[in-house]
Order: structure tokens, then sequence, then C-alpha cells
């Protein structure tokens, strides 16, 4: 299928672009960037440094993506940003690669939806399914497991995990981790329940629905310590596998601590 690169867009000769790849007007290519099959760029982005989009990744005007990480540590260091297939980058969303003191990498999954405005720091990692609504921020570091959904003006802190099938509610702001299918909304992040109705998309049985509420009810009752109350559920709940992927999160090593129910919280 061939290539379809609008006459005025500035494609660099380094840069490797596969089959069926539309670039629009205006549009700049580095020379460290490969495009794979069916990747359509619009108007007016910039894609740069030693970045990698999957195929048939779109991505909308006025993004700027690969360019120099936010990190007054950064020293040029070849650090990459590696995007997979199918991803849709709305306008506006900036997107920077790893550093040295991340791993060199930042990495976005496949099939994610990041709309207009949204940020994705430095050394983040970011699964597949992930959505970020208009505005969402990821600081450095920050790992957003598959299928988690990031509401809009919601920001994410530095080193923060968040959990897969997890909820982040509009205009919160993350300083703790955030369990696997945990919702949490608020200006400091508090669980409020259990992403119900992002499980039920996902098509979890009734049944595995019912362990994970009933779970999360013995996981932060009051009796006890958090460690008892953890063993607890990991020796009731053992042949569930989403209650054992609350466990194995929590029990992780981890520079944060993991977001707790606030007042009014769903138990």
């Amino acid at each position: 299928m061939a290539r379809e690169i609008h006459p005025t867009a500035v494609v660099d000769a380094g840069a490797e672009l596969g089959d069926g790849v539309q670039v629009g007007p205006y549009a700049v290519i580095g020379s460290d960037v490969v495009l794979a099959d069916g990747c359509k760029i619009h108007s007016h982005t910039v894609i740069g440094g030693r970045t990698t989009i999957g195929a048939r990744t779109e991505v909308f005007p006025f993004a700027s993506i690969g360019l120099r990480p936010q990190d007054l540590k950064y020293r040029g260091e070849p650090s990459e940003l590696i995007i997979g297939s199918e991803t849709v980058i709305r306008e506006h969303v900036t997107m920077n690669p790893g550093t040295e003191g991340g791993g060199m990498v930042t990495r976005v999954g496949d099939r994610c939806l990041v709309m207009v405005g949204s940020h994705i720091g430095h050394d983040c990692d970011v699964g597949n399914g992930v959505i970020m609504a208009n505005n969402a921020t990821l600081a450095g570091h920050v790992q957003v497991q598959d299928h988690a959904v990031l509401g809009g003006l919601s920001a994410v802190h530095q080193f923060v995990r968040i959990g897969r099938n997890a909820m982040v509610g509009g205009v919160t702001g993350v300083e703790r981790d955030v369990i696997p299918y945990g919702s949490v909304m608020g200006d400091r992040a508090r669980l409020s329940g259990i992403n119900i109705i992002g499980m039920k998309r996902r098509g979890y049985s009734r049944d595995d629905i019912n362990a994970v509420r009933k779970a999360y009810r013995l996981l932060f009752a009051v009796e006890g310590t958090f460690q008892e109350r953890l063993q607890e559920v990991a020796e009731e709940f053992a042949e569930c596998p989403p209650v054992m992927e609350v466990v194995d999160f929590i029990r992780e090593d981890s520079s944060r601590k993991i977001c707790q129910p606030g007042d009014g919280g769903e138990f």
C-alpha cells in the first residue's frame, strides 16, 4: 500500500515509514522516528527523538511526541518512546521519552485512547486499552496497567502505580497507588469503591465481581491491622484470580502507599 506524504510535510531522510503511512500537511517527522504500517499522522504534528509507533496508530494535529523529557536531570542520553498499535493520540497530547534514571524507555500500549491535552511523562509504562480523558496527566515513572481509565483533568504523581481496570475520577490528584479494579476520586484521591461498571464491560462474571467487592470490604474494614486483613483476604480468596491480583499488587515493592477509602467511601 502506497504512502501518502503531503508536500508541505517535513520527513527526515532517516525516518522509517511503513506501508500505507499517511503524513498530513506541515507535520514534522524526525530522523530517528519509526512509523509502522498504516500509521496516520495528521497536520501540524511533531514527532521527534527515538520514537517508534506501532501499526495503524493515529496522531491528531498539534501533538508533540518524543521530544526532550521535562526532567532537569536529562543530559541527552539516547532514550526511547515506544507506542503500540491502534492507539489514538488526540490534539495537543505530549509524550516524552525515558531517561537514564528510569530505564531509558517510555512505553504506551496497544489500543489506547489518549484524549486532548493529555501528558505522558518520561519513563512511564502505560498498558493496553488505557483511556486518558482530556487533560489527564502522568508525571514521570508512573505505571498504568491495562484498561485503566483516567478522568479529565486528573493528575498522577511520579512513581505512582494505577492497577488494571482501575478508574480515576475527573479532577482527581493521585499521590498513592490505586489497587486493580479500584475507583478513586477527590482533590487527593481516596478509594470510593470498586470499578464495577468497568469490570462488567470487561466481561467479568458476577461471581468474580461479588468476590472482589467482598474482598474490598474485608481489606478495608476497621478490625485488625492492614497486613492481617491482607493475609486473611489472600487465604480466603486464593482461588479467585481478580482478588489475588489485588493482593499481589499491594504486596509488590513500591515507593508509594496504597490509596485508602476516605469518609463516606463504599464498604
